[in-house]
């Protein structure tokens, strides 16, 4: 049962999560072409596409427009570092963050005042709209450093009003005992590391229900539902979906209200399309597809129709809150994370929610990879509870066959399954390493 709490008034900040439709559309369409003209004016990745189209940022007449613009990918911000997709000159710039990078070479994002400003305006509103307000006392175990979770939480809670305690990741006794201590009210860290606190907080011999604690702002990573059912069943808490990526702003694109029906995206100032991955056509509202983001009033590092490979879909039906942002299907794979397997697409997500469905699992597993004479090897490491554990050979073997039936009633696939104890799998003090590949690709 999650703590009660009264939900505060709306906070001031967030008035524009309620725009009447045409305006929302006139200020989405206004900010639009601002955005375009300063990166074809200032970008020459972008200028050069737009010419190849023959295309100038005045041939954009409505908001619908916009699928006549050209695509941006992760590699043209590694093809152009550090400064190349900069929109402003370096004495304008007053942060950089960067995502790491596969090649050696990280993703950089640049951001002038204004940009620091508008990246404030909505974490304010995402923490508003999960219930946050001033009073609250926010543990923010994000990453403080070159990733933008950390300092992006941390100046949206303050604006708020909320006090914070920058504590940043890791430490998990250190972390416990603040939380105890301070009388913390809300934590922000990724779902996996929080599932790890309260396991070790039991161990510690202290129930996370009888703290202050109330909810839970989970990001930077892909989760399940089952996964949110783990989390308040254990702690008590509600916990919150917040969407957001470096390469538009950081955390603050968009986030699940207090109905927990899918995150809204704030699309005054990050507009969304979804597309085919394939034939890159739009798709619309409730089918399925890549989502794709333009930032509308990002100065520094303007992000046109950037393709996020998450997959999703636009909810078409209002929210209950009457909120007029859109909301996005929670985002639980990635086009690019998928697996192949035998010929089998296979996504992480898809084995969590099978293990979860099994009484006698721990929302802690890792899929290994490899291949053996040519063919490819599937192995799940899952683990279970000491109970579990602690059961009749009969037990465990029909346990092993549940889960077999549940992945391969979801994948189509039949791994081999390691039931481990409880602890043995490493845990992660940021985003969980769901994945190890072995093979040679």
């Amino acid at each position: 049962m999650s703590k009660n709490r009264e939900i505060p008034p709306m906070h001031p900040a967030s008035a524009v999560d309620f725009l009447p439709l045409a305006q929302l559309r006139d200020v989405q369409f206004t900010r639009l072409k601002f955005i375009v003209q300063r990166a074809y004016d200032n970008v020459a990745l972008f200028r050069k596409r737009m010419n190849e189209r023959k295309l100038k940022p005045g041939d954009l007449r409505t908001m619908e427009d916009i699928v006549k613009l050209p695509f941006t990918v992760k590699t043209d911000l590694r093809d152009t570092y550090p400064y190349g997709m900069a929109a402003s000159p370096l004495q304008e710039i007053v942060r950089f963050h960067a995502s790491s990078g596969t090649t050696g070479k990280p993703i950089v994002v640049a951001y002038t005042k204004e940009d620091l400003d508008d990246w404030t305006r909505a974490m304010v509103r995402s923490f508003a709209a999960c219930g946050v307000h001033s009073g609250d006392i926010v543990q923010n175990a994000y990453g403080y450093g070159l990733f933008t979770g950390g300092l992006g939480a941390h100046y949206g809670a303050e604006a708020l009003g909320a006090s914070v305690i920058p504590i940043s990741g890791g430490n998990t006794d250190r972390q416990i005992m603040i939380l105890k201590d301070f009388g913390v009210t809300v934590i922000c860290c990724t779902p996996s590391y929080f599932l790890h606190l309260i396991e070790r907080a039991a161990e510690l011999g202290m129930d996370i229900k009888e703290m202050p604690l109330s909810i839970g702002v989970f990001g930077a990573e892909p989760w399940t539902e089952n996964m949110r059912e783990r989390i308040e069943a254990g702690s008590g808490i509600k916990a919150y979906d917040i969407y957001g990526l470096s390469e538009i702003v950081g955390p603050g694109v968009a986030m699940e209200c207090t109905h927990q029906a899918g995150p809204h995206i704030f699309e005054d100032m990050f507009y969304p399309e979804i597309i085919d991955s394939k034939t890159l056509e739009p798709l619309s509202d409730g089918t399925e597809g890549e989502l794709v983001l333009t930032t509308l009033c990002k100065r520094a590092m303007p992000m046109i129709r950037y393709r996020t490979r998450d997959i999703t879909s636009l909810e078409p039906a209002r929210c209950a809150c009457g909120r007029t942002l859109r909301r996005i299907r929670r985002i639980g794979r990635r086009s690019d994370d998928m697996l192949i397997i035998r010929g089998v697409n296979l996504f992480p997500s898809q084995i969590e929610a099978a293990l979860l469905k099994v009484e006698g699992t721990l929302p802690h597993y890792q899929i290994i990879v490899d291949r053996q004479k040519g063919l490819d090897t599937l192995e799940v490491q899952v683990e279970v509870t000491n109970e579990a554990l602690s059961d009749t050979v009969g037990g465990l073997e029909q346990l092993q066959k549940q889960l077999a039936r549940s992945i391969e009633g979801i994948t189509g696939l039949r791994p081999a399954l390691k039931l481990v104890a409880p602890r043995t799998i490493q845990r992660s003090e940021g985003k969980a390493r769901r994945v190890i590949d072995k093979r040679i690709l």
